[in-house]
């Protein structure tokens, strides 16, 4: 469940450029001065190969200056190139959803796709930078993968197939207390479905999930039984419901939930005719 984003707005190697010639009459210009082809290269490696550790290597060498690209990021001075652009980034981004997960509400943090512990000299890298709801920030951590998988997490700049829907929700019955099971969808190629079980597995998007659905179906079930009352046509209501909220995005959670609910002919036929429990 993450939201393909378009790329930011902002150009990653013109912010090293643009950094730089801000430092020219500061105590740091010589390091900066020092280390700008470097960097800029770096950046380069970020872009060509999508952020991705198993390609793009920490730095070593600027670990011992690390605060000095920190103090970028965590205290921008007002007037400073990065700081009205992670203002923009962090508050103007439109979204209604996590784009790491999928819950709804307005992500109010900036993450760091590559943390920015371990790569400072990404710490402002627009590229770098995607909005994200704090259970994830705090799931997420400073993790990225390990020697089974080095990649734990999906990229909403460089992932492309996940402009289609990547988990496939099952509802079992009884449909008056169903169970559900949160999985890859099948279309998926083998090395997608790997990442995105990771990347669910590390945001905890299945146990997250749970409180969602439970209180999601008991609205279903009122929403069918309005409908009914009224005379309405359930199917074309519901389905409605899926198909208003696939442009918005097919991995958030309100349309994985329509969409399993709608592609579920037993659960239509069972909202549309059957039994359902009484509600006050």
């Amino acid at each position: 469940m993450v939201m393909r984003l378009p790329r930011p707005v902002f150009c990653s190697l013109q912010m090293v450029t643009d950094v730089i010639a801000q430092r020219q009459r500061g105590g740091n210009a010589a390091f900066f001065n020092g280390i700008a082809a470097e960097w800029r290269q770096r950046v380069q490696d970020y872009d060509t190969h999508g952020g991705s550790p198993q390609h793009v290597a920490a730095w070593p060498a600027i670990q011992p200056r690390r605060n000095t690209f920190l103090n970028l990021y965590l205290s921008p001075a007002t007037d400073s190139v990065q700081a009205p652009v992670l203002q923009d980034m962090r508050r103007r981004h439109g979204l209604n959803y996590c784009p790491a997960c999928g819950e709804p509400g307005k992500p109010n943090t900036l993450d760091h796709y590559l943390p920015k512990t371990i790569y400072p000299h990404f710490c402002i890298t627009p590229l770098n930078l995607f909005p994200m709801c704090d259970a994830c920030q705090e799931l997420k951590d400073t993790k990225i993968g390990d020697a089974a998988n080095p990649r734990f997490f999906l990229h909403p700049y460089f992932d492309v197939f996940v402009a289609n829907q990547v988990l496939e929700l099952v509802i079992a019955a009884p449909y008056d207390t169903p169970t559900f099971r949160l999985g890859t969808h099948p279309g998926l190629t083998g090395p997608q479905t790997a990442l995105v079980t990771c990347h669910v597995r590390e945001l905890h998007i299945e146990q997250r999930f749970t409180g969602y659905f439970t209180g999601q179906y008991v609205r279903l079930l009122r929403q069918a039984r309005l409908l009914r009352d009224s005379n309405q046509d359930v199917r074309a209501v519901l389905t409605g419901f899926r198909d208003a909220i696939a442009p918005v995005e097919v991995n958030v959670w309100d349309h994985i939930f329509y969409s399993a609910t709608v592609a579920n002919a037993d659960l239509m036929d069972y909202l549309a005719d059957g039994p359902l429990p009484a509600f006050r």
